[in-house]
């Protein structure tokens, strides 16, 4: 079988969202020792995880994981970035090292961290966090040529949607999405202008905070790139691999995966909600079970957060990726849960 067909298949996989189940939650939650509505969005939340997880009140989540998906991008070459695609290494052994900002926060919030290697340029010595599924060092120049095949494309996605697998398996029941890749924010924007429709410098952000010239620069490379390749929305692999990033690839495996397992997958920043918006061009139904974990300064993320109809829950004003905005949020997911699930109603608190 081949990568693509497996894609389909994994897509084809994921069921509705368990509407009976939401109904229960809202109308416990009518029940529960408060006003009506006074949790505000944390009742919608809990309500929306019933739908997720099929149960009412929902599971406790006690085990969340963060993957970081990380690969290198050709188009660097064109200066959309000051930083050397060498950082992507770096920063992937501080990864597993344990001394990165998603580590910090992860051990705040009581996360594991996972790292995918899925095309980063250079090598990555072993460690036990890390995870080797390299499709190829990193993508071409998307500027002057598709930034990678078909058939690399979705074998990256399957190589997130086998991480994924794995981390449910050993019943991690809570996915946040990260990642990490040099230029991978240029790649970003041109997904999300594509399957958006949005211009160019609607969607195009300073990425590591570039200074104006480089941002100027990063737009034209954009706008070049959609103008090279006039992508096919209707055609999301051909999408992905024409400009996509090989991260943004297992990003989308991930959440396929996540949502064929009905487990929730909570979303980061631009990167994170462009492969969202893959996911959803392959499978409709995938973007029921993701949740906005923020809101980040990334213009190209607010865009691509209101075409899935998604509303953020923390506004931190955040754009290091990673997936640190997403684990913030996840306290807030966990609450949402256990008010369904441990507060009284009404009637067992003997009142009315």
């Amino acid at each position: 079988m081949s990568a693509e067909v497996r894609v389909r298949e994994l897509a084809s996989e994921i069921a509705d969202v368990d509407h009976e189940a939401a109904k229960q939650a809202r109308d416990r939650h009518d029940s529960l020792t408060k006003p009506i509505g006074s949790l505000g969005r944390l009742e919608e939340l809990g309500i929306h995880l019933a739908a997720i997880m099929g149960a009412c009140p929902p599971p406790r989540l006690d085990a969340p994981g963060v993957i970081v998906a990380a690969g290198d991008h050709g188009v660097v070459g064109q200066g959309v970035s000051p930083w050397p695609q060498e950082v992507t290494a770096a920063m992937v052994a501080g990864f597993c090292d344990g001394r990165a900002a998603v580590n910090a926060i992860a051990r705040v919030v009581g996360a594991r961290v996972t790292v995918l290697d899925v095309g980063v340029a250079s090598e990555v010595p072993p460690h036990p966090r890390l995870r080797r599924a390299k499709v190829r060092a990193g993508t071409d120049d998307l500027t002057r040529g598709a930034a990678m095949s078909r058939g690399e494309a979705a074998s990256a996605v399957l190589a997130g949607a086998g991480l994924a697998d794995e981390l449910i398996a050993a019943d991690v029941d809570l996915l946040v999405t990260g990642e990490m890749g040099i230029g991978n924010t240029t790649s970003a924007a041109c997904l999300i202008a594509a399957f958006t429709g949005s211009g160019a410098q609607e969607v195009t952000g300073r990425g590591t905070g570039i200074d104006d010239a480089t941002w100027e620069v990063k737009v034209k490379v954009v706008e070049a790139a959609l103008d090279h390749h006039q992508p096919d929305a209707g055609d999301p692999l051909a999408v992905l691999a024409a400009v996509g990033g090989l991260e943004h690839a297992a990003l989308v495996g991930l959440i396929l995966a996540g949502a064929a397992s009905r487990v929730p997958i909570v979303l980061d920043g631009v990167s994170t909600n462009a492969a969202a918006l893959v996911a959803r061009a392959l499978a409709p139904r995938a973007t029921d079970y993701l949740i906005a974990g923020h809101h980040s300064v990334e213009p190209g993320a607010a865009i691509a957060l209101q075409s899935l109809g998604l509303e953020p829950l923390l506004d931190l004003s955040m754009r290091l990726g990673e997936g640190t905005g997403g684990l913030l949020a996840v306290p807030l997911v966990r609450a949402a849960a256990a008010a369904l699930r441990e507060m009284a109603t009404f009637g067992e608190a003997g009142i009315g």
